[in-house]
C-alpha cells in the first residue's frame, strides 16, 4: 500500500458562514469571475449545480500550470461542508484517493472559518506528497472570501 494521509488546515473569513457554504454549494459557476488566477472553468458533466453526487469539471491553474480535475460532489448542509471527492485529472495522475472537505464553521458573530480537510493516498511511492495541492485549495478559500462579501 502506497502512503497516504490526511492534512488539516483552518482559513479565516469574514461574513457569514452560511453565505460562504451557499457559494461553495451551489455557486461554482462563479468561480472563474471571483478567483480567475486559479480557477479558468467549471462545467457540470453530471447533475446539477447544487445536487448531491453532482460530477463538476474543474479548469484551474496549480504552480503555475493549467490542470483539469473531475470530481464528485458530496454535500453535508448540516454541518455547512463540501466534499470534492477526486475522480480524474491531473491530481489522479499522483493520488489513488484525493477527497478535499470545505467545512464552514461560525465560531462567532465576528469569527467564522473554513475548516479544509484533504484524505490522500499515493498512487506509488515514488510520487510527491500533495502539499501542493493543500496549498492550492487553501488559496482558494481564503481568495474567495472578498468575493462572499461582495455577494
Amino acid at each position: 500500500m502506497a502512503t497516504s494521509g490526511t492534512y488539516v488546515t483552518e482559513v479565516p473569513l469574514k461574513g457569514s458562514a452560511e453565505k460562504h457554504y451557499k457559494r461553495w454549494r451551489s455557486e461554482n459557476h462563479l468561480f472563474p469571475d471571483a478567483i480567475g488566477h486559479h480557477i479558468q472553468g467549471v462545467t457540470i458533466h453530471d447533475g446539477e449545480w447544487d445536487s448531491h453526487g453532482a460530477i463538476k469539471i474543474w479548469n484551474y491553474t496549480c504552480d503555475g500550470k493549467a490542470e483539469v480535475f473531475k470530481e464528485r460532489r458530496e454535500i453535508d448542509d448540516e454541518n455547512m461542508a463540501v466534499t470534492f471527492r477526486g475522480l480524474e485529472g491531473h491530481v489522479m495522475e499522483q493520488l489513488k484517493v484525493y477527497d478535499v472537505i470545505f467545512q464552514f464553521i461560525q465560531k462567532s458573530p465576528d469569527d467564522i472559518i473554513c475548516k479544509i480537510t484533504m484524505i490522500w493516498e499515493k498512487q506509488n511511492d515514488d510520487m510527491p506528497e500533495p502539499s501542493n495541492y493543500m496549498k492550492f485549495v487553501k488559496s482558494l478559500a481564503a481568495d474567495m472570501d472578498d468575493h462572499v462579501l461582495k455577494a
